[in-house]
């Protein structure tokens, strides 16, 4: 970031911490470039040659800064000396989520977490900016996490399950806290566990692989011979939980014989391939198909059964991620770069299971894409909910009677979800709802309940991504 360091910066006394440094390079590019931070950081812990002890701290700092700067801003807020956090310049801002949460989310010694973040800051940013952040982290200092706490309920009138409270402490913008509590009553569940489910995004999502072309057990001993430790997954018996290491080094992955994928999404897949269908199963659709990790464990399942697999992609980037994943089963998968809502008029009546892994908000996923709340809008759910209902109906036209279509989210908000599938049903009232829990049961380590024939997966509950599916099938009087 030489091009942020002002013109007339000298070398200090003392270097910046290698770590923090990496943190901070993240950091400012995910907020002033648009970056994600999982693509992002490893790039900059390979360019500064970090040992494992740093890349392990950096990683923690970085993601938990972006994870929590909802509730460093409204703690920072505080110690401003009556400025307001919109006329802070971006290092600034950055510097000091960075510095809060080094005291508060990882107990670092005062002296420490304050002498570190102000080096940093003298040294990349300025020997002004560094007197501003000395100031505020001193004044953070002077209270404990829980007596901030205590703060931000006292700014929302004293009310601890006000949705000021709630969205500032767990750090979730207002609108998805809405939309999860929302999703909660459609699902069978109170308003009671919205802290938990708040909880768990917080929480780091741990690496899962997906075991395709290779047995469960060969998929561990090859991670021990990376001297790398897994352990089982919980979800679904293909599912290996990787503990700590780069899955990179795993030779499976390396062959794509295993891949990394949430045990939510692997059970998507798997369900997918489950249910019942009338007549033949030769022919299946995954309309949107990129990055690939559902069509590949799809297309390990269809080389089982001597069964062919079309994957269509939007973004021919994207696409080119699929080919990667399904190199092995590349035989039996057609590729093919378009709009899955022209297959309608392309393909009628063709096939038997189709896939809709539509594009979402993403809310489900924001343990492991901490950025990605910070740039959703209540609104963005409104828009594609409209391409979701144009995709399924397209999915629906290109099945043939008695096939089955698969409708699935990475989200749990009810617009995206419940909403969606109404709104289909209403314009095929003859289409089936299947039982989506009780199918998807067959396939998990644990039994799976749900409201109405909808299944959502819960980050707090099962582990996972907050998957959403839903199942219909086309009967024989059903019109396309």
């Amino acid at each position: 970031m030489s091009n942020r360091r002002p013109t007339h910066w000298r070398p200090g006394r003392h270097d910046s911490d290698p770590a923090r440094l990496v943190a901070f390079e993240t950091l400012m590019a995910v907020e002033l470039d648009g970056a994600y931070a999982n693509i992002e950081l490893p790039h900059q812990i390979r360019r500064a040659r970090l040992n494992r002890q740093d890349s392990a701290y950096a990683t923690n700092l970085c993601y938990g800064t972006l994870r929590l700067q909802g509730r460093w801003e409204a703690i920072a807020s505080h110690c401003l000396d009556g400025r307001s956090l919109t006329s802070l310049d971006p290092e600034v801002l950055v510097l000091i989520r960075m510095g809060i949460h080094q005291l508060l989310g990882l107990g670092t010694p005062a002296h420490a977490a304050i002498y570190e973040t102000v080096t940093l800051a003298r040294n990349e940013v300025g020997t002004g900016i560094s007197g501003l952040v000395n100031a505020v982290l001193h004044r953070v200092s002077e209270r404990s996490e829980r007596q901030w706490r205590d703060q931000l309920i006292a700014d929302a009138g004293g009310h601890i399950n006000s949705l000021q409270f709630l969205s500032q402490w767990f750090s979730h913008p207002q609108w998805i806290v809405r939309a999860i509590d929302e999703a909660l009553k459609a699902n069978g569940r109170t308003h009671r566990e919205l802290l938990a489910v708040l909880a768990a995004d917080n929480e780091p999502a741990s690496v899962k692989l997906a075991a395709r072309d290779i047995s469960v057990r060969e998929l561990r001993a090859d991670i021990e011979r990376g001297h790398m430790s897994s352990a089982p997954g919980s979800l679904v018996d293909t599912a290996v939980a990787l503990e700590g290491g780069d899955p990179g080094r795993v030779f499976a992955v390396r062959d794509a014989r295993a891949g990394v994928q949430d045990e939510g999404s692997q059970l998507v897949a798997r369900t997918f391939t489950a249910v019942p269908v009338e007549g033949r199963d030769e022919l299946w659709l995954d309309m949107c198909a990129g990055p690939g990790g559902k069509t590949a464990t799809i297309a390990a399942i269809a080389g089982q059964r001597g069964t062919r697999v079309h994957a269509n992609e939007l973004h021919e980037h994207r696409l080119d991620l699929v080919e990667q994943a399904i190199a092995p089963w590349s035989d039996i998968v057609q590729l093919r770069c378009g709009d899955g809502r022209d297959l309608a008029q392309m393909e009628p009546n063709t096939y038997d299971r189709v896939l809709v892994d539509a594009p979402c908000t993403g809310i489900g996923a924001l343990r492991r894409r901490p950025e990605a709340r910070w740039r959703k809008e209540a609104g963005d759910g409104v828009d594609l909910a409209a391409l979701q209902g144009e995709l399924l109906a397209a999915a629906w036209a290109c099945t043939r009677v008695g096939g089955i279509v698969m409708y699935s989210t990475c989200s749990p908000y009810v617009r995206e979800t419940h909403a969606v599938i109404r709104g289909f049903l209403d314009r095929y009232p003859q289409a089936r709802l299947l039982d989506a829990p009780s199918i998807a049961s067959g396939q998990a380590l644990t039994e799976l309940t749900g409201v109405g024939g909808h299944l959502q997966l819960w980050q707090d509950l099962h582990g996972s991504d907050a998957m959403y599916m839903a199942i219909v099938r086309k009967n024989a009087d059903t019109k396309c």
